[in-house]
């Protein structure tokens, strides 16, 4: 999911399993920073026990060909990198990943607050831990704002139904907000801002990848600048 939009200490205080998919910005200024980077490092799905349904009901509208049609605040910009490969297939994989996160921010910025989108688009312990994090923001009482890209998008097909695809977020524009100030919590860009995603998804009988691992690893030198 996102380290982009980082919480506050007390925010991720007791967080057991995240899923960093929304969130580089932090709060409580350079101390606050520093101890929710500690509190959020190195996640991974594997052994999440958030409590979640497997197919989150909401009310998202669907687009043309059935799929729910995910809109995102106009203060939040995701941008994705290397799109077309010229393999169908893998193509299919990128856009399906980019939509998985593009779902959980609509989850976090309350466009889709029931998670249709985020249900469709991951299943498993990817499932429970994008739960687990958007429970997070709605507790802390924050949502996201700002810029992240993702880049250096690299797909392996496992077989015709599984597939691995590992990539870099830029997070140094993209930070939480306060929900009844507005205010948004700043923090300075370091290396710990970009961030690397190892994911495992796998196509479902309707034809979805539905990303069902990640693990993101903050600081990874791969991704810096």
């Amino acid at each position: 999911m996102n380290p982009r939009f980082r919480l506050s200490t007390t925010a991720v205080a007791g967080l057991t399993v995240v899923l960093l998919l929304a969130g580089c910005g932090g709060g409580g200024g350079d101390d606050g920073a520093k101890a929710a980077d500690k509190a959020s490092s190195a996640p991974t799905t594997t052994g999440a026990s958030a409590s979640a349904s497997s197919s989150p009901s909401g009310s998202a509208s669907a687009s043309s060909d059935g799929r729910p049609k995910i809109t995102l605040p106009s203060d939040v910009t995701l941008t994705f990198e290397g799109g077309k490969t010229g393999d169908a297939v893998k193509d299919a994989v990128l856009a399906d990943s980019a939509e998985m996160t593009r779902a959980v921010d609509a989850a976090i910025a309350g466009t889709d607050p029931k998670g249709e989108a985020m249900g469709y688009y991951t299943t498993g312990k990817a499932l429970e831990a994008s739960v687990s994090w958007v429970a997070q923001f709605k507790k802390a009482d924050v949502t996201i704002t700002g810029v992240v890209r993702y880049y250096d998008r690299k797909v392996t097909l496992e077989s015709k139904t599984a597939a691995v695809l590992t990539y870099c977020g830029d997070e140094s524009k993209g930070f939480s907000k306060d929900k009844k100030t507005d205010k948004v919590n700043r923090t300075p860009v370091t290396k710990d801002s970009y961030v690397t995603y190892n994911t495992r998804l796998d196509k479902n009988s309707d034809g979805v990848w539905q990303t069902s691992q990640i693990i993101s690893t903050r600081g990874a030198a791969q991704c810096q600048p």
